[in-house]
């Protein structure tokens, strides 16, 4: 069985997809850890304790990220977590965190990567005009949205859309594309190859 630790910030609905997922049995041998989140007013945290999941909050306002850090890498380790999914947290990881979980950090970013990366990814993909965009999930390195794609949804942009409807659309694919990488990477059936994940 591997644990799989959720790191979040907010509403945390790529969370719940993925405990949805858990549910309906569509991720195998794989459990929810532990739920951890930089903010004790994250709903998020009320869902996970609501679904009798283990809630923790690890406040990061007014503390040093070092020492967060740290913080958060214990409750990661005491909790067995083999995997760690990043779900709407807005913080970024020090490259030490990063060098503890080496390969076993995921992030979904509501871009097609590496068009529109950081913040506000609907608004740059909107204000620029394309006519597609979409979600990526990828391993975390050292770099912001930047490590190696595991999984892309494209999702076209319609002419009658705003930054709303569009980032409602990219969200439904986010909950699929997240499940699908989790499994991927939990089968171990790929080697990443420079920037490039290869399926074995």
């Amino acid at each position: 069985m591997k644990n799989l630790g959720i790191l979040l910030s907010g509403r945390g609905s790529n969370f719940v997809a993925i405990a949805d997922s858990l549910a309906a049995g569509c991720i195998p041998n794989a459990r929810i850890a532990v739920v951890i989140s930089n903010r004790a007013d994250a709903p998020g945290l009320e869902i996970a304790r609501q679904r009798g999941l283990n809630a923790l909050v690890i406040p990061s306002k007014g503390t040093p990220r070092e020492e967060h850090d740290r913080a958060v890498v214990s409750a990661l380790h005491q909790n067995k977590v083999d995997l760690i999914c990043l779900a709407g947290y807005m913080r970024l990881l020090s490259p030490w965190f990063v060098q503890q979980f080496p390969g076993k950090i995921l992030n979904i970013h509501p871009s097609l990567l590496p068009a529109f990366p950081g913040l506000e990814a609907h608004e740059q993909a909107f204000a620029y005009g394309v006519k597609v965009t979409g979600c990526t999930v990828h391993f975390v390195d050292e770099e912001l949205d930047h490590g190696a794609i595991i999984v892309q949804k494209s999702v076209p942009v319609l002419d009658s859309d705003d930054e709303h409807t569009l980032a409602a659309r990219i969200l439904e694919q986010e909950h699929i594309a997240y499940t699908e990488a989790i499994k991927i990477v939990l089968e171990g059936k790929f080697e990443v190859l420079g920037r490039r994940m290869v399926r074995k």
